[in-house]
């Protein structure tokens, strides 16, 4: 789809890939959005970005008080907020949900803070949409390969946010709703790779739970085509899915640490962890596709069935145990130079 004249509403839009995400909608290459408005409840992040875009030439009062004339604008508020989440959908066309807990750990001992954010918040934005008759056109959400066979707090929440998504096209709907689902993304805040480099700045040790354990890994651009991808292409219910490429964590490690006398720990699995992450499952991979580049799972509704699968992309489970980067695929990924 083209951003021309659209309103972009991005939740999370202060994270990680939030950030990218709005970087790349300011950066016109989809077309020029009329406004994106960053919706999070961290006002010290917002206020960085807005620096940022800003570049730190505007004086006080233009940064401060004309959020509202300005393409790039902020609204703090937290999807938890029902009233909070009206406010801002009445003024999207298109919303890419972005706002979750997302650490592992953290949902672990917080079970129901993350029921809150990730199911709470995203039946909040589903309400608001279906009941007021906004004008938004389509969400995509962001979902995890965690959600994928899930054992963590975390996937469990972000598995059942995708049911969710894929029901709240019943009913006559006028919005499309579908998920984007994908692995760590390098650089994000909470990946490994920031963990990895901070530990080598501090001269180590740098901490790997587990010699076999793998991990798919995409960079952030990758992250950032796959949501534009469902939001161009998507169909009620879907969930699309990259093409990410699978690293051994200790190889990743390894390569970071770069031959420097930095010692590598193995420190065991954690609560929640799997060995390998699944991106697609054995059941999902009889109803999924391939489509610009990426696998789309076909909802399992029947109610929203368009066709039946005429192709299958994947024979089974499309999982990260089978390792497909070598080094040079991890420097490409890391944005490393090539290995002398």
């Amino acid at each position: 789809m083209s951003f021309d004249g659209a309103r972009v509403l991005v939740t999370g839009g202060s994270g990680s890939l939030g950030q990218a995400i709005v970087g790349r909608l300011l950066a016109g290459a989809h077309g020029t959005p009329e406004r994106v408005v960053v919706f999070s409840r961290d006002e010290a992040k917002q206020h960085e970005l807005r620096l940022a875009y800003l570049h730190r030439r505007a004086a006080t009062d233009e940064i401060i008080f004309r959020n509202f004339e300005q393409r790039l604008q902020f609204q703090i508020g937290d999807v938890r907020d029902y009233q909070a989440v009206v406010r801002a959908v009445d003024r999207a066309d298109v919303v890419v949900h972005a706002a979750a807990l997302k650490q592992v750990p953290t949902c672990e001992y917080f079970p129901y803070e993350a029921v809150l954010t990730n199911l709470q918040g995203t039946q909040n934005l589903v309400r608001a949409i279906r009941e007021r008759s906004t004008p938004v056109r389509k969400l995509v959400a962001i979902s995890s390969d965690k959600a994928c066979k899930p054992i963590s707090v975390m996937g469990m929440t972000k598995g059942i946010m995708e049911r969710m998504l894929v029901e709240a096209n019943l009913g006559g709907a006028q919005t499309t709703f579908l998920c984007a689902r994908f692995g760590n993304v390098a650089v994000s805040r909470g990946s490994v790779v920031p963990l990895f480099l901070d530990q080598i700045t501090h001269g180590g040790p740098v901490t790997v739970t587990h010699e076999r354990m793998t991990r798919f890994l995409l960079s952030t651009d990758e992250a950032v085509d796959i949501v534009v991808a469902a939001l161009d292409s998507g169909r009620p219910g879907e969930t699309y899915v990259p093409r990410a490429q699978a690293v051994r964590v200790a190889d990743l490690a390894r390569l970071l640490v770069d031959g420097r006398d930095i010692p590598i720990v193995f420190t065991g699995v954690r609560p929640g962890e799997k060995m390998h992450e699944v991106l697609v499952s054995d059941e999902e991979a009889a109803r999924t596709i391939e489509r610009d580049g990426c696998f789309v799972i076909l909802p399992m509704l029947p109610e929203l069935a368009t066709a039946a699968v005429a192709t299958r992309a994947l024979d089974g489970e499309y999982s990260s145990e089978r390792v497909t980067a070598d080094e040079a695929a991890m420097r490409r990924l890391l944005g490393m130079p090539r290995a002398r």
